[in-house]
């Protein structure tokens, strides 16, 4: 008989292999997403181990246990088609359960692949995210918002924006997330208020927008356009949610190209959200 598959705590270094695997199944992490990652809840990260070797991983992120992200969930191709990725799904989901609070809703994006697996484990379908591709060739024209550095509004005013965007607060994830190095975080200011910001990060290839939070089309423009002359002379991506109209509208207007997609899933149901503000996603692997 073969010896049974160990589902564990993930360590650091670890977890460093998992987004090196990333990188080779064409996710394209950013350049400081495992030390991020990590910083946000290291106690997310669950490996699966075959014979002393690691074999998969998955990331199972609690926000204050009021809601919990399912993500980076991969099972190294020579182990693929054994039932081993079944089994540390099934491990991280039930894990990931009992990190919440009794009715706490779990979110994912899920390849599309996967998706009637997933639906099998209790998640309903909610939307599509689709990942759209740009060349920034010349500077993008400014727009009349008057958009800045992130770092000149209060941190709360930024916490209490991406709290209407997500389901449960965040300020672990989002403290690292703005400040971090080979990035740039910008804030739109309309009558003295936050009216939307967003993120851009390099990546191992060009750079991605993430998240993108805007009150209305115009907001969202004029930080796409602050952001987008971040990536200038290489590819831009954007994981833009199909269930706002006006995040569509966005990627059509600058000609980007979809390139990828995943499901958005939900076990139980999150909190409300404002759909309309949300022009793209901050990850796909922490949510």
């Amino acid at each position: 008989m073969s010896a049974p598959l160990e589902i564990r705590s993930m360590s650091r270094a670890e977890l460093d292999q998992l987004v090196d695997w990333a990188a080779r199944e064409g996710w394209n992490p950013g350049l400081h997403d495992a030390e991020l990652f990590w910083a946000t809840d290291p106690e997310a990260f669950v490996a699966a181990e075959l014979e002393g070797e690691l074999i998969g991983g998955g990331a199972i992120t609690s926000y204050a246990g009021e809601f919990g992200f399912m993500g980076f969930f991969i099972v190294r191709p020579a182990f693929r088609g054994r039932g081993l990725g079944d089994q540390l799904w099934h491990a991280r989901r039930d894990r990931l359960l009992a990190r919440l609070r009794p009715g706490a809703a779990i979110g994912m994006d899920g390849v599309f692949a996967m998706q009637d697996y997933y639906a099998k484990g209790g998640f309903r379908f909610s939307h599509r995210n689709l990942r759209f591709r740009a060349e920034i060739g010349t500077p993008l024209a400014a727009e009349d918002d008057e958009v800045l550095p992130l770092a000149g509004f209060a941190f709360d005013e930024v916490l209490a924006y991406d709290r209407s965007c997500f389901p449960a607060p965040r300020s672990n994830f989002l403290r690292g997330w703005i400040a971090q190095p080979d990035a740039l975080a910008l804030g739109c200011r309309r009558n003295g208020r936050l009216a939307g910001f967003g993120v851009i990060r390099r990546c191992l290839e060009g750079c991605k927008i993430g998240p993108l939070f805007a009150d209305d089309a115009n907001a969202a423009e004029a930080l796409y356009t602050g952001l987008a002359n971040f990536a200038l002379g290489g590819p831009l991506f954007l994981d833009a949610p199909e269930n706002n109209p006006l995040a569509m509208a966005l990627v059509r207007r600058h000609a980007m190209l979809e390139v990828f997609g995943c499901a958005r899933m939900y076990l139980g149901t999150p909190a409300p959200v404002a759909d309309g503000r949300i022009f793209g996603v901050a990850t796909f692997e922490l949510g």
